[in-house]
């Protein structure tokens, strides 16, 4: 199985357009020891020519431009190798890709129910993915049910299984409307499985259960939520702010963070992805960066490649 990290940073990128934490600000004065990154945004391949995408960023756009094996090859006048999209909630940095992809493209769309009621009842402009008729077609995530990813005509050979995170639906959603959808499908993690091998995705992750860490346990590798670095971090930053659990993520750094709570894992190649712009870690000149590093764990980059 391939996976191709084509983003790896929280809503907003790297440097955020309109932030001045130090950070951003020395990323752009040539004065910081770290890369600049896009929105989170993956694509999945099991050894085909059919692609697959997990989530779809406001940077999508770019993101397949940048990445040659997800341009248009040889054949009719408007085609694609990228069959699907996996979306694990309706945040604005996970879906509003998929305005980009109403090209008259045939696709698979992913979601559990509520996902889609969110993007599909309750906001008209993504009523464009059903202007071409048969042109996206939407199959349900039941969270704990395995499924295979399947496009219009091609198999990926990818099986799939949704894990709830226990996360809160968009800021965006009326609370009205939050009471009549299922809590337990407003933000997921997948667990990407090709055979033997295994490659969790987790963004969002506001705490770790018994569950979760042996389900981790099993995978190659994980990408897992590397938002903020301790729960105050923008309450620090910018004064008025929610905290990081508040906000639905585990800070990285904190006592009974994801450090301490994933300390034992011994198996999978660890990965932080998700990485909000004012994180200290993605200075590499930063203790908190050495800490990760010691800690054996990696930051995700855009053009990253992991083959299991």
């Amino acid at each position: 199985m391939h996976v191709r990290v084509l983003g790896a940073a929280a809503g907003g990128g790297f440097p955020q357009w309109n932030c001045l934490c130090s950070n951003c600000q020395r990323l752009r004065q040539g004065k910081f020891h770290g890369t600049a990154r896009s929105q989170t945004q993956l694509a999945i391949n099991a050894g085909s020519e059919s692609w697959f995408l997990v989530n779809a960023s406001p940077d999508l756009r770019y993101q397949i431009e940048s990445f040659a094996l997800l341009h248009p090859y040889s054949g009719s006048f408007r085609q694609s190798p990228i069959k699907g999209v996996v979306l694990t909630s309706a945040e604005v940095d996970a879906a509003l890709g998929l305005l980009l992809l109403r090209e008259s493209q045939p696709l698979v769309v992913y979601a559990t129910d509520a996902v889609r009621t969110l993007l599909m009842d309750c906001n008209n402009i993504f009523g464009v993915l059903r202007r071409q008729p048969d042109q996206v077609q939407w199959r349900t995530i039941v969270p704990g049910t395995p499924f295979e990813l399947l496009g219009h005509s091609a198999t990926g050979n990818i099986r799939c299984t949704a894990v709830s995170t226990g996360g809160r639906f968009p800021g965006h959603v009326p609370l009205d409307k939050a009471r009549d959808l299922d809590p337990a499908e407003a933000v997921i993690g997948l667990l990407l499985e090709q055979g033997s091998e295994r490659v969790a995705f987790f963004p969002g992750v506001h705490a770790i259960s018994p569950e979760l860490l042996e389900r981790l346990e099993q995978c190659d590798a994980i990408l897992f939520d590397g938002t903020f670095w301790s729960d105050r971090e923008l309450i620090r930053i910018q004064g008025e702010a929610k905290t990081a659990r508040e906000m639905g993520h585990l800070p990285v750094g904190d006592s009974k963070g994801t450090l301490e709570e994933l300390a034992g894992l011994v198996r999978p190649r660890k990965i932080f992805i998700h990485i909000n712009n004012t994180n200290p870690m993605l200075d590499e000149d930063s203790p908190e960066y050495a800490r990760v590093r010691a800690s054996g764990w990696e930051l995700a980059f855009d053009g990253m490649a992991l083959s299991t």
